[in-house]
């Protein structure tokens, strides 16, 4: 008996969870991919979580009491940044068009893209605290379906 075959033959008789992996079928050669790793997509990721930390922060702070706050350095700041995510989220959906791979997350992309800006027009446009803190959490739950579109776990097409 070779070394490779009484390796394996321990292998699989001193730990179940060797032979529970071995069993599975092997992984589809056509299975979806996830693009969460790729830098463009992990980089939206990261983007849309601080974004979404700091609107979440602004609700908890009250900025949404106070109307000068969006017209503030802050809130400037934060529109530029909304505004480089929107770009990003439309440059993912392209490179998946290109590639023709994942129509979904290519859809959702793309409407993030333009969800974004019309999101932050709200917060800006908002003109009772209750209406900017209604804005305020609906882009945060904006930013949030950013991450999860991208973190889950690819499906095959149905």
């Amino acid at each position: 008996m070779s070394c490779g075959v009484a390796l394996t033959l321990s292998l699989l008789l001193s730990d179940p969870n060797v032979a529970m992996a071995a069993a599975q079928p092997p992984a589809a050669a056509d299975a979806p991919v996830s693009v969460a790793g790729e830098p463009l997509f992990a980089d939206i990721v990261a983007r849309s979580g601080v974004l979404r930390t700091e609107v979440q922060g602004w609700l908890a702070a009250g900025a949404g009491d106070q109307a000068e706050f969006f017209s503030g350095p802050t809130f400037s700041r934060f529109k530029s940044q909304a505004s480089e995510l929107a770009a990003l989220d439309m440059q993912g959906h392209l490179i998946l068009k290109e590639r023709g791979t994942d129509g979904d997350l290519k859809c959702i992309l793309r409407g993030i893209s333009e969800d974004i800006p019309v999101k932050v027009a709200a917060v800006e446009g908002a003109a009772t605290p209750a209406e900017r803190r209604i804005a305020l959490d609906e882009l945060a739950y904006l930013l949030n379906d950013n991450v999860e579109v991208i973190t889950a776990p690819p499906q095959p097409e149905a």
